[in-house]
């Protein structure tokens, strides 16, 4: 697989050990052009990195040497992990984002995404639900990769979380506040944090859209409705994600 590189000074000097890495992350640019990603990327002042960026033709550039901490996380939480740059590597995908005119991502893209999340999680024997999007880890904050990312094709891949379909039946007398804390308990079992199950908050609402990009992207809401209530159970209840 071709990797050409472009490095960029934005990584902690310290080296990790391999084994250390346990997820794999997937943004989108959010800019304008490839070329202005690029270039924020490899601004010292911008304080951002990611280890590989794939533009919408699908070349890769290596941009920080895997053994190296890049700064594409940021303030994140997933399960009992914090500020998840040091045990994780980070994939750009060219995409102008929310801001500047969200795109589909293109095939050749994601096949290539696909094949490079499959080396890194052979070499680093990543578990496949530990491949998640940045908007998992930092709900508040970030969208990216957005709804437009197939997730679903990915996991036919065996990378990344998905769900079965399977006959749930609710309980019809339950009652919102009920319908919250058992929506927001599943969601905790899966690893999404940044919550309180016991108020009806900003940040509540933010947690519900990010899980609504991965898991129902014809609604993004910030409401539970039935099916992202459905949905949340059947992530919930699976052994192995």
């Amino acid at each position: 697989m071709l990797i050409k590189s472009q490095n960029s000074p934005n990584y902690s000097n310290k080296t990790r050990n391999l084994k250390d890495i346990k997820f794999i992350i997937i943004h989108f640019t959010g800019m304008q052009s490839k070329i202005e990603s690029i270039k924020r990327l490899i601004n010292p002042k911008s304080k951002v990195s990611c280890h590989y960026l794939i533009d919408r033709k699908g070349a890769i550039l290596e941009m920080v040497k895997i053994n190296r901490i890049a700064w594409h996380a940021g303030k994140s939480k997933w399960k009992n992990h914090l500020n998840l740059n040091k045990i994780s590597i980070g994939i750009e995908l060219v995409n102008k984002g929310h801001q500047f005119g969200y795109e589909k991502f293109t095939n050749i893209q994601i096949n290539n995404l696909i094949k490079l999340c499959k080396i890194l999680k052979k070499k680093l024997k990543i578990k496949k639900q530990n491949i998640l999007g940045h908007s998992d880890i930092a709900p508040t904050r970030k969208q990216d990769p957005g709804e437009k990312f197939p997730w679903k094709k990915l996991n036919h891949n065996h990378l990344g979380i998905w769900y079965k379909k399977k006959k749930l039946i609710i309980d019809k007398t339950l009652s919102n506040k009920q319908i919250h804390q058992i929506f927001f308990k599943n969601l905790f079992k899966i690893g999404y944090r940044y919550f309180d199950p016991n108020l009806n908050t900003v940040n509540n609402k933010l947690v519900i859209k990010a899980f609504q990009r991965h898991f129902n992207q014809s609604n993004i809401s910030g409401k539970i409705d039935e099916k992202t209530f459905k949905i949340s159970h059947f992530l919930a209840v699976k052994k192995n994600n």
